[in-house]
């Protein structure tokens, strides 16, 4: 349902429209009614109709008896159509007393007569008799007695309809956006179109309607002559009447009347200061009409019959003047020229303007047709004078219409604030508008010469302007004082403290004594109540200024500081509007004074300093500031702290004259002083003078070549100060300079330029970084070679451009296609910027990946010395040279030999180192081993072994290897062989060799397809057995003669034990033999028998060599026992001999005695010497 038809069911009385169709929606009715009780009805209206009418019961029983009452009551009640007319009219006799008839009717007509009536609606499509008709039927009374009934429809529309449909919409609350979607505005402008229509119907000046009298005769001929076709003449007149004087003598008084009738109309004239300006419009555009409708009157075939008889007559007194005597070309003339202006006049739009902008929109519409047309039409300025005023009546009705429907007092102060702010704009728009009028008007009234009138024009809103804009002060003043008596201002709480006065709740029922009356009402009854209810607030309002002013003295008179008033000053600044709080405060300007005085010196001394010296200087470099502009800026901004110094003592002193009292004036002298050193004009002008002197400009090649330190650095040929030359301006522009044409056009080349110098030097300063980065990282320039190189073709490029190309693509660049815009000389700063990003971020990334390479080559040098350690370290470099040939650098596969070479180099030392380990742990002495703890028991026999391994620091062991001798079947062995501790030692080498020489070499080309060898082409070598190849000289050797060293000690060793096995194999008959009677033989065998037992006949079990070590537990004793049997057999062989020779000496020396014994001295002596 629309609000449209949400407003027809909900209004009580509405108007029903005249064809009696019903707009509300209901159900089918049904095929065969139910019989409608007319009795009942009748019964309804003659309660209804007296009081409403004015007729007595009698009166209208006579009226409702009518044979056709129940046929009509019933087709009403049972038909879809939903009105029915009880009408009211007037019979006139002449004789008798006026008298009324009454009758129910269907179809409604007006005539003069007509005096009331009542329109009956349906509300449903069916009366229904069980319910109450009161619920059933709308009434809605039409009056008339008038001669037209336009302010009847008015009042209905104006003072009925449209209130109540604002008030459904009203009520429906803040639905806005509903509302624009169900057309409510569209129904509210049409609602005020239609009021506008009627009071523009009840408004127009009736222009009488004018009929020419034409003869009988005259119409009979001129219809015979169209019947056949015939234009009309006098042979179509019967022949008698041409010349029948009575005849013609009616045609002469026919035309004296219609001179007459038509001088009605022609000499009609109104006053146009009487009257809205819709009735002077709508006067000269009925006007209009009704001359046009005369005229085709005048060329009708009847007047020119008449005419031609009279002419015919001889009566040309009659004819000749008949225009002239009517006047009918001069009014046509002058309404014509007057329509000009009033033809299209967009006055409706103001009159039908429901909200402050569209009377805005409406103001300048009206003006802006009068403007234009004024010059057009001779409408005359005296005339249009006063339409203006009456434009200005009109204006004033309707901004108090629209003005009057906000309820202004009732509204919240922003929504007031607002109002009041469109309506001072609307005042000003009427100003500037008629300011305009008046020119115009001047201007037309110069060139018609027309005699001089003042040109002045008499607002009739003027009052309510004045009303409005006191309105606003006062409606401010109000809220200030509202809002500081408020409970967030620390006011509200002083309350009964000082006197027992609740401001806040007195100045709302101060403003209470303003909400109830019309605040817009100008007239003199209006302005009396407004000037009593102000009265009345004041009073209220005076109290409450009186506690502020004992709290404002409280609060400054416990200020300790100046800052602590001025903070009292501005928390209660809004209340100084009101003159007596002002003057409350002058006996606390002195101290108030002397603090501004200080504040200023300090501004003096600030500025002093001068700008270069200051904070102010540094905090404008860092926001890219250019020194000439953040002076100037520094100075301005000095300056708005004096003014705002200078604000502070017009708030102390009281008012815009402050500087009529004595401090003030000092102040102000010293104030404009120091404001004449702040002028920056001299800086702009120095600044102006030195560019001038300066030969500067946007030329020359984009770089140039420097001589540093003995070398040459590249650098973008730009001068600086162009730059700052560019900034300056653009500052200088901002702040209100006016630069001179040549200057400006320098700073904008630079302009244009600044943004590829700028990439530019960025550039060039990456670029100088990245070589700087390349430089100080040796190991990756060739990787970056490719990306060097093309940077380096890009500046060799770049060395023939100049900046003039820059600047002449600009002033080409918009004659030019968008596509074209760009050229090469853009393109390349851009390639250039592109180039050079590449090389730095290829730079940072390979100086990362490189940084991680070296260190991961480092460690292998300090690494445990484990395959896992050393294969991850490879993988992780390998990993890394794959990102580096995914990511496409030059020179990959070099740098990579170079890499795997310092790789080899380091995998050398640690072969190198580990070889010299395994020596020094493979050579471990006797006494080493003798060294270890004893072993404790034959239990951990088994244990303590595993202690006798050496575990390296390097995670690989040395385990030593245990070799048994053993007896079997009277046979000595060793188990196992002694060339199974070769190939053990051998083995154990090779491991720990192969911890290197086994590590996949790394490779540049792992992600390179076709990877197929080509002809006379080695293919790398897979991992690093080659630098088996490459140890240092006699470095290999060392660790096999060690072993072999090692082999032939356990082989002279064991060689001791299996020489043993003579103990078992040797027949005792066999060495006694050999050794046959010679004791030396016999005695020297005992004695290697003595000392060979040294080899078994010990405490200990085993015999270490280091990293073998020989036990012979099970052999011990029985060679022990096998020994000493033979020790036993040999020695009592031995003793045998022994005596048997014993006893051979003993007889020969028995013997020799005897024999001595029987030889004489004598003989002995002289015999010589004997020998025995």
């Amino acid at each position: 349902m629309t609000a449209v038809e949400s407003f027809a069911n909900g209004i009580s009385s509405t108007l029903a429209p005249p064809n009696g169709i019903n707009h509300t929606e209901s159900p089918a009715v049904p095929s065969t009614p139910a019989p409608f009780d007319t009795s009942l009805f009748r019964a309804y209206l003659l309660g209804l109709l007296p009081s409403i009418i004015g007729a007595t019961q009698s009166e209208l029983e006579e009226s409702l008896i009518e044979n056709d009452f129940d046929e009509k009551v019933s087709r009403f009640a049972t038909e879809p159509n939903g009105v029915i007319f009880f009408v009211k009219r007037k019979v006139d006799n002449n004789d008798t007393p006026t008298t009324y008839t009454y009758h129910l009717t269907q179809n409604l007509t007006y005539t003069p007569s007509h005096v009331m009536t009542i329109a009956l609606i349906k509300r449903t499509p069916v009366l229904d008799l069980s319910t109450s008709l009161a619920t059933q039927l709308q009434i809605l009374n039409l009056f008339g007695g008038e001669e037209t009934p336009y302010e009847s429809l008015h009042a209905v529309v104006s003072s009925a309809i449209k209130p109540w449909f604002d008030a459904f919409v009203g009520a429906r609350g803040g639905a806005k956006d509903g509302d624009g979607k169900m057309g409510i505005p569209v129904t509210k402008k049409k609602f005020a179109e239609l009021e506008l229509s009627l009071l523009h119907l009840q408004q127009n000046v009736e222009i009488p309607e004018t009929h020419l009298v034409i003869k009988p005769e005259i119409q009979q001929a001129v219809q015979a002559a169209e019947s056949n076709g015939q234009r009309p003449n006098i042979s179509h007149l019967p022949a008698h009447l041409v010349n029948d004087s009575t005849f013609l003598n009616g045609l002469h008084q026919n035309v004296n009347q219609w001179i007459k009738s038509i001088q009605t109309v022609t000499k009609l004239s109104r006053d146009v200061s009487s009257g809205t300006a819709s009735q002077e419009i709508n006067f000269w555009l009925s006007m209009e009409r009704a001359l046009e409708g005369i005229e085709n009157q005048l060329r009708s075939e009847e007047v020119n019959l008449v005419m031609e008889c009279l002419r015919n007559a001889k009566r040309f007194r009659a004819t000749v003047s008949f225009i002239a005597d009517t006047g009918l070309k001069e009014a046509t003339d002058l309404v014509h020229n007057n329509n000009i202006l009033m033809k299209d006049f967009p006055l409706d739009s103001l009159l039908s303007a429901t909200d402050l902008d569209k009377i805005n929109e409406s103001l300048s519409l009206v003006f802006g047709h009068i403007n234009r047309k004024l010059k057009l039409s001779p409408y005359p300025i005296r005339r249009a004078l006063p339409l203006v005023e009456a434009i200005s009546r009109d204006f004033n009705d309707q901004l108090l219409r629209v003005l009057t429907s906000h309820r202004l007092t009732y509204t919240p102060y922003e929504t007031f604030e607002r109002l009041l702010n469109q309506t001072q704009t609307i005042f000003r728009t009427w100003d500037e508008q008629t300011k305009e009028f008046t020119n115009v008007a001047r201007e037309v009234q110069r060139k018609r010469q027309e005699k001089f009138i003042p040109i002045k024009i008499n607002p009739a809103h003027q009052k309510l302007m004045e009303r409005a804009r006191y309105l606003r002060d006062w409606r401010k003043q109000h809220e200030q004082l509202a809002v500081m008596t408020g409970p967030t201002k620390g006011l509200a709480s002083v309350g009964k403290g000082l006197g027992g006065l609740n401001m806040e709740e007195e100045v709302k029922e101060a403003y209470e004594a303003i909400k109830s009356i019309d605040v817009l009402d100008v007239s003199v009854e209006g302005t009396e109540i407004w000037v009593a209810a102000e009265n009345a607030y004041n009073e209220r309002v005076a109290r409450v200024e009186n506690q502020i002013i004992s709290r404002l003295r409280e609060r400054l008179g416990t200020a300790r500081n100046a800052n602590e008033m001025f903070r009292v000053f501005s928390k209660f600044n809004a209340l100084f509007v009101r003159h007596k709080i002002r003057g409350a405060i002058q006996e606390y300007q002195t101290q108030l004074i002397d603090s501004v005085k200080d504040d200023i010196k300090r501004l003096h001394d600030k500025f002093k300093t001068q700008y270069r010296y200051s904070e102010a200087y540094h905090m404008a470099q860092m926001r890219d500031l250019p020194p000439i502009a953040g002076a100037i800026i520094w100075a301005r901004q000095i300056e708005r702290q004096l003014l705002t110094y200078m604000k502070r003592v017009e708030d102390v002193l009281g008012g815009k004259n402050w500087e009529h009292y004595g401090e003030g004036q000092k102040l102000h002298a010293e104030s404009t002083a120091f404001r004449k050193k702040l002028d920056t004009r001299p800086v702009y002008e120095a600044w102006l003078h030195d560019i001038n002197r300066r030969e500067m400009g946007v030329n020359g090649r984009l770089f140039e070549i420097l001589r540093i330190r003995g070398g040459f650095q590249l650098a973008v040929n730009f001068d600086p100060q162009i730059i700052t030359l560019f900034k300056e301006v653009r500052n200088l522009y901002w702040l209100g300079f006016q630069v001179p044409h040549a200057i400006s056009n320098m700073a904008k080349d630079a302009k244009l330029v600044y943004p590829h110098a700028v990439s530019l030097m960025e550039t060039v300063r990456t670029y100088q970084q990245t070589l700087d980065l390349v430089e100080a990282n040796k190991g990756i320039e060739w990787l970056l070679a490719e990306y060097r190189n093309e940077a380096q073709t890009m500046i060799s490029k770049g060395m023939n451009l100049k900046w003039d190309y820059f600047v002449n693509h600009y002033d080409t660049a918009r004659y030019t296609s968008a596509d074209a815009r760009d050229n090469r000389h853009i393109q390349y700063v851009r390639e250039f910027a592109s180039v050079v990003s590449v090389l730095q971020d290829k730079t940072n990334n390979l100086i990362d990946l490189y940084k991680e390479i070296s260190r991961m080559v480092d460690d292998l040098v300090t690494c445990s010395y484990s395959a896992e350690v050393f294969s991850d370290l490879i993988g992780k470099v390998q990993a890394l040279i794959d990102k580096l040939n995914l990511e496409g650098y030059a020179n990959l596969e070099h740098w990579v030999a170079e890499l795997d070479q310092r790789i080899e180099t380091i995998l050398i030392g640690r072969l190198t180192h580990i070889i010299q380990v395994w020596c020094t742990e493979f050579d471990r002495s006797e006494d080493d081993v003798r060294r270890e703890p004893p072993l404790r028991d034959i239990t951990n026999k088994k244990r303590d072994r595993r202690k006798d391994e050496k575990v390296l620091d390097d995670g690989l062991m040395l385990k030593p290897i245990i070799h048994e001798i053993r007896i079997q079947n009277q046979v000595i062995y060793l188990d196992p062989p002694i060339e199974h501790a070769r190939q053990t030692w051998i083995q154990q080498l090779h491991e720990w060799l192969g911890v290197v020489c086994r590590l996949k070499r790394i490779q540049s080309a792992r992600y390179e397809l076709g990877l197929q060898i080509k002809k006379g082409q080695v293919a790398p070598e897979p991992t690093y057995t080659s630098l088996l190849t490459k140890l240092p000289e006699g470095a290999l050797e060392k660790p096999f003669g060690l072993i072999e060293v090692k082999i032939q000690q356990i082989r002279d060793y064991v060689g001791k034990w299996l020489q043993f096995q003579s103990l078992w194999d040797l027949e005792a008959e066999y060495v006694f033999n050999r050794l046959g009677d010679s004791l030396s033989h016999w005695q020297q065998l005992l004695s290697e028998i003595k000392k060979a037992r040294s080899t078994f006949d010990t405490s200990g079990s085993s015999k270490s060599f280091g990293v073998c070590v020989i036990e012979y537990e099970q052999v011990q004793a029985r060679v022990n026992a096998k020994y000493d049997a033979w020790q036993r057999d040999i020695l009592s062989r031995f003793g045998v001999k022994l005596g048997n020779a014993m006893k051979e000496i003993h007889a020969s020396i028995l013997k020799a005695r005897n024999d001595l014994e029987h030889q004489s001295i004598e003989g002995l002596i002289g015999g010589g010497v004997r020998r025995f």
